[in-house]
């Protein structure tokens, strides 16, 4: 179980080709929980899969049409990736991450000056998208049964767009984040 901020970042093109430079990235929440498997005796490389529930925002403004937007969107996904243990230093253990996940949009608005849209459903929006994320984590045990978890990922969307326009848009997020390694009752695994 994770819980932590994603900063992201818009990255959209119109149906002409041209982007949309002055977009800032916002900061929201994330939250995440799943099953980790070991896959070797050693103990070195992890199969993980889970929820998660992400939050992406972005903010901007166009002076030359004097208008304001902002993109406030949230995804339920769906999350496959591994850890695979770089070094340990004490009871301190070092992970390189990568997760790919499909997350369904739930919930959108995209607020232009001061009109508000609704984004599920609008064919603009492709209602799921496709996640690769990479990173780095640390663990620490903090008991014989459960260890806290700090990390860092990066991850980036694959394009979304719709058939009918040429529209697209791509998510680009930091995120940075806290959470808890829990053994199950009937599991006497190592961390």
């Amino acid at each position: 179980m994770d819980y932590g901020q994603t900063i992201s970042a818009f990255d959209y093109e119109n149906s002409q080709g041209q982007r949309l430079n002055n977009l800032l990235s916002q900061s929201k929440s994330y939250f995440g929980m799943g099953y980790r498997h070991t896959l070797n005796k050693a103990n070195t490389i992890f199969l993980r899969g889970g929820l998660t529930f992400n939050n992406y925002s972005a903010i901007g403004s166009e002076n030359s049409v004097d208008n304001y937007f902002e993109w406030d969107v949230s995804y339920l996904g769906i999350k496959a990736g591994t850890d695979i243990k770089l070094f340990q230093w004490n009871d301190l253990m070092f992970f390189a991450n990568g997760s790919i996940a499909s997350e369904f949009l739930i919930r959108g608005t995209q607020t232009i000056n001061n009109d508000v849209f609704n984004l599920v459903g609008e064919e603009e929006f492709n209602n799921n998208i496709l996640f690769l994320r990479a990173g780095v984590s640390m663990q620490y045990p903090i008991s014989t049964r459960a260890a806290i978890v700090a990390g860092y990922n990066y991850g980036s969307s694959i394009l979304i767009n719709s058939g009918i326009s040429a529209e697209k848009l791509t998510l680009n997020a930091h995120q940075f984040g806290i959470g808890f390694i829990i053994n199950l009752p009937t599991c006497y695994c190592d961390f």
